[in-house]
């Protein structure tokens, strides 16, 4: 179950956090500062929560470095399948180093 999506500021869309609220999904999206109550906004943030993100970027530029940051399918289903085996493979790579 999905229950808070952590996003940067380019998912910044206020349509976008009312469909997560609608799916029951917390957005701990930091808001782009164009008046003082965004920095007000940025500051109600779980930054424990928010933190978790920069792990998930780090897993993110490991996988693009050692595996590529392309898919080669075209069709949507088959990019799908491409990147869940290559997560599987990096997966895999982490547990034999360990």
């Amino acid at each position: 179950d999905l229950r808070s999506l952590a996003a940067d500021k380019g998912y910044d869309d206020m349509s976008f956090r009312e469909e997560l609220r609608n799916a029951g999904i917390r957005p701990l999206i930091k808001h782009r500062v164009f008046a003082p109550y965004d920095h007000a906004h940025n500051a109600r943030i779980d930054d424990e929560l928010y933190g978790q993100r920069s792990q998930t970027e780090s897993v993110n530029s490991s996988i693009k470095r050692s595996h590529g940051s392309a898919v080669r399918a075209r069709d949507w289903f088959r990019q799908f399948r491409e990147i869940t085996l290559i997560a599987g493979v990096y997966n895999v790579e982490q547990a034999i180093e360990r």
